[in-house]
């Protein structure tokens, strides 16, 4: 360990309890796999600020806590989470509980007709060669540090793969319970996901802190959808206060296929989210839709991008803040390729900042390399409307729920934009419990 620096190291001491703690022998590959991720991470560490995806969003105070491996299961009392279950909808549940397995809290069902649920530790287990492929980062996304950190430490997560042209009649929920424990802890799930061609499903992520949970996790999600596949992804993110959150979620798009992303932040003290599309063949299409409520000390920052490489492909971005304190930051780009004529892409941010302590940088971007293209993008910051309050209030409201009525009407417009009614009727129940948790107005 010479000349390791003191913010990695906690993590290279954890990786040897992590490697003895595994319960059996793994695959020489896999074994690697992990050896190698964690020497890069250890080289390269923790992004620093010098780094334009990072300029905004200092990992200073991620590198101050010393979090220990999850090696052994925890519990939960399964009425801590109902909450954060979708009961509006009957649903297949797989709960994890501090990154591992809680077949107990579970409900997925396991003979539904073309969908093959496992998880990845069984995976891994029993069919560990056949997931080689999955595994193996992509040259793109191999220099992530977080992405070394979740390889390093890959243990258990999901596989979920639908046949050719089977069409879900109910959702999959994998929910990811942080708990409080003595000393924090980091949980580095994954999340594999392949639908074939034609097939169509929906995927509800959700990630809940429990009270006092200040723990990191560090999650990766790979989709990959075939011809004409669509998969609708609500990922929902309620870490504790204390609690931080790394997500990485990278989709991967062939023709005429769909990917509809809603991605909601309603928690945690330092959270860092990355989404990015890949839209390799023709007729494909991408739709992000995101919204972040932000108070107190809290940081939170989303960096999406969308590469259109192929020509006729769509996308269509709406991240919306709330920042009533602490910081938000918004980073949207949009790549248009080469040869890829043809691509329709828009892109807005807008942020509502309702106190002087709050903070917004954002900054959406363009980069087109090819004519005959209809792109758009831009960003709007500003307070609540001082006409509408007074017209709420002249119709006898009081100051605080007309505030909450045109919070409520801003947040909504991403919200409608789910295609699901059951999620999107799930997804105003949640910013309904944030909005009333978290002291989202704060007066000057």
């Amino acid at each position: 360990m010479t000349g390791m620096s003191d913010a990695v190291r906690p993590y290279a001491e954890g990786y040897k309890d992590f490697e003895s703690a595994l319960a059996c022998g793994a695959p020489p590959w896999l074994t690697a796999l992990r050896r190698e991720a964690l020497a890069r991470f250890t080289s390269g560490g923790f992004p620093g600020e010098r780094e334009e995806d990072w300029k905004y969003t200092s990992t200073r105070s991620l590198q101050q806590r010393a979090f220990i491996p999850a090696l052994a299961a925890s519990s939960a009392a399964a009425v801590a989470i109902e909450p954060a279950r979708l009961r509006e909808t009957p649903a297949c549940t797989l709960v994890f509980v501090d990154g591992r397995h809680a077949p107990a809290l579970s409900t997925a069902e396991s003979t539904i007709n073309g969908l093959h649920v496992n998880t990845l530790a069984a995976a891994l287990t029993h069919d560990a060669a056949r997931l080689e492929s999955y595994l193996v980062p992509e040259p793109g996304w191999s220099a992530d540090p977080f992405i070394a950190l979740n390889t390093a430490f890959l243990r258990d997560g999901v596989v979920i793969e639908v046949d050719a042209g089977i069409r879900l009649a109910q959702p999959l929920q994998l929910l990811f319970v942080s708990t409080r424990q003595a000393h924090p802890l980091a949980c580095h799930p994954r999340i594999l996901v392949r639908l074939g061609a034609g097939a169509h499903g929906v995927l509800v992520e959700t990630y809940l802190g429990l009270e006092g949970a200040a723990n990191l996790t560090n999650s990766h999600t790979q989709i990959a959808l075939e011809d004409g596949a669509c998969l609708e992804h609500l990922r929902l993110q309620r870490e504790s206060p204390e609690g931080f959150h790394v997500g990485r979620v990278h989709v991967t798009q062939q023709h005429a296929s769909r990917y509809l992303s809603n991605n909601l932040d309603l928690g945690g003290l330092w959270v860092r989210n990355d989404l990015h599309a890949r839209l390799q063949a023709a007729e494909a299409t991408a739709v992000f839709n995101g919204l972040y409520v932000v108070n107190a000390h809290r940081h939170v920052d989303n960096h999406t991008r969308i590469d259109h490489l192929a020509p006729h492909t769509r996308s269509d971005e709406l991240y919306r803040g709330i920042v009533g304190g602490g910081r938000a930051v918004f980073n949207g780009k949009v790549v248009v390729a080469k040869h890829a004529i043809k691509t329709d892409a828009s892109q807005s941010n807008d942020n509502l900042l309702l106190s002087r302590q709050a903070e917004i940088d954002t900054k959406p971007e363009l980069e087109i390399y090819a004519d005959d293209v209809k792109c758009s993008h831009g960003a709007t910051i500003g307070q609540l409307d001082e006409q509408a309050l007074f017209y709420l209030r002249s119709r006898g409201l009081d100051p605080e729920t007309a505030r909450g009525l045109l919070i409520g009407a801003f947040a909504v417009t991403v919200l409608d934009r789910i295609s699901v009614p059951e999620l999107r009727v799930f997804a105003r129940r949640q910013l309904s419990h944030a909005l009333a948790s978290q002291v989202v107005i704060e007066l000057s």
